[in-house]
């Protein structure tokens, strides 16, 4: 698939996001988990992928079968506040 530079961004941040499900990215963007690690490993360096991995295998909040029930919000409340 071919993305945009503004598409490519916000995947990249979606994926970072600790509270974003990669269910979400996949209903906003259509990449699966395994197709969102191939796009990861080849639109950031060597090294980010490798923290990003490192960071996100197992994190209950990114698997939306995982995650407890009340947390209700992909974002922290305060995060899109308007100043």
């Amino acid at each position: 698939m071919q993305f945009n530079s503004g598409d490519t961004s916000r995947i990249i941040e979606m994926a970072w996001e600790d509270r974003t499900p990669f269910e979400a990215i996949e209903h906003l963007y259509g990449l699966n988990y395994s197709q969102l690690v191939n796009f990861m490993r080849n639109n950031v360096s060597v090294g980010s992928f490798k923290v990003w991995r490192k960071r996100h295998v197992g994190r209950v909040t990114k698997h939306l079968k995982l995650r407890d029930p009340a947390v209700g919000r992909s974002h922290c409340k305060t995060q899109y506040k308007n100043r």
